[in-house]
């Protein structure tokens, strides 16, 4: 009996309170938005909401199972992870949105990024590569196998096309590779090999659409009816909220309808809106606090493979939220990328959960329990 109290006493305090409860507030904060954002907002609040149970429930299954089996079992979660790239890719499989076919339909109201999807395994598959090469990282051949491995992650998501999410990918590359302490040499290499890159994807890969977002970054204005359209209509909502904006479910686009994409790509817009800076500081130091707290977490955790999940994982959600912001206030492109708990999004809303699940997953076990 004693040691069945001892095991919950510690069960207890390895079970990361902070986490969970600042992402229980910064999902219920995102359904309250979405409600807000999105006209006719039922279905949209429906699936929110059911996406977050899931995820919650996708938690506590998380921590029955070790990272370090799920590492284990890496090689089957990475041919699951191409497969689902792979099929997509096909007609009547996958489905177009907004030029990329990125989509899995089940009816009007279930809809499913396999992308998002691979994000979470792909965490796993390349954190346990790095835990067994870290020691000979800089060989070249562990170099050119580390590369193989995202290679195709990256470019089965190119094919889509997806340039975003694939930019996440790279973040999130960069990040781990980096803790991993790849040599100077190699990340002096990449940046040169990306510059030499880039004007072959500007006139060979990007579409004139693409184009024109990074153009008109610097000067909305310059097509304020087509492509800078989005990002002038989003710094007029950013900037009419003030300090205390104008109220939940009060805000001026959502009369007007003149702000695209709202409950999505732009809800961040919203926020500064409706809750004026008070909202759009709040939103920042939650999601500030919850990419700091599971770098945190991987800082103290039993091995390095711990290590290298909570890093992809903060880089992630690092990535996600500087881009969406970004693009929210001007000074990054339009990509499509979510912000992390508030963008509308079942796959997306169900991914970070179980990222976060992962995470404390890492905590849960960053201890040794003797009885």
């Amino acid at each position: 009996m004693v040691d069945k109290n001892l095991k919950k006493q510690n069960d207890l305090k390895n079970f990361d309170f902070t986490l969970f409860f600042l992402t229980m507030a910064a999902a219920i904060f995102g359904i309250v938005m979405v409600s807000s954002a999105a006209e006719n907002s039922f279905k949209y609040v429906l699936v929110q909401t059911i996406s977050m149970a899931l995820g919650i429930v996708g938690i506590f299954l998380l921590m029955i199972l070790d990272y370090e089996y799920l590492a284990k079992i890496s090689r089957y979660i990475f041919i699951v992870c191409v497969l689902l790239l792979i099929l997509v890719l096909i007609p009547g499989i996958g489905y177009k949105d907004n030029g990329a076919r990125s989509w899995f339909r089940f009816g009007n109201l279930i809809g499913i990024q396999p992308a998002e999807i691979v994000k979470l395994g792909f965490v796993i598959t390349f954190a346990k590569h790095l835990s067994m090469v870290e020691h000979q990282i800089n060989r070249p051949r562990n170099v050119i196998g580390l590369l193989l491995h995202v290679g195709i992650i990256i470019g089965l998501i190119l094919l889509q096309p997806d340039f975003g999410t694939a930019m996440v990918f790279m973040f999130m590359i960069i990040s781990m590779m980096f803790v991993a302490k790849i040599g100077w040499r190699y990340i002096l290499s990449g940046v040169g090999v990306a510059a030499l890159l880039t004007p072959i994807a500007w006139f060979f890969f990007l579409k004139d659409y693409q184009k024109k977002r990074i153009i008109n970054l610097f000067n909305p204005e310059n097509d304020p009816a087509g492509t800078g359209y989005h990002v002038i209509q989003s710094k007029i909502a950013v900037g009419s909220g003030q300090i205390t904006g104008s109220g939940l479910y009060e805000g001026a686009s959502q009369f007007n309808n003149l702000l695209p994409e709202r409950h999505t790509d732009f809800i961040y817009s919203v926020v500064c809106e409706e809750l004026g800076f008070i909202g759009a500081v709040a939103v920042m130091l939650l999601l500030t606090l919850i990419i700091f707290r599971i770098l945190y977490i991987g800082k103290h955790s039993r091995n390095s493979l711990g290590r290298y999940i909570c890093v992809g994982i903060a880089t992630m959600f690092a990535f996600h939220t500087f881009e969406n912001i970004g693009m929210c206030i001007g000074i990054m492109p339009v990509t499509g990328i979510p912000l992390p708990f508030f963008s509308y999004g079942g796959s997306a809303m169900l991914t970070n959960l179980l990222a976060i699940g992962l995470v404390l997953n890492v905590k849960f076990r960053s201890k040794v329990i003797n009885f």
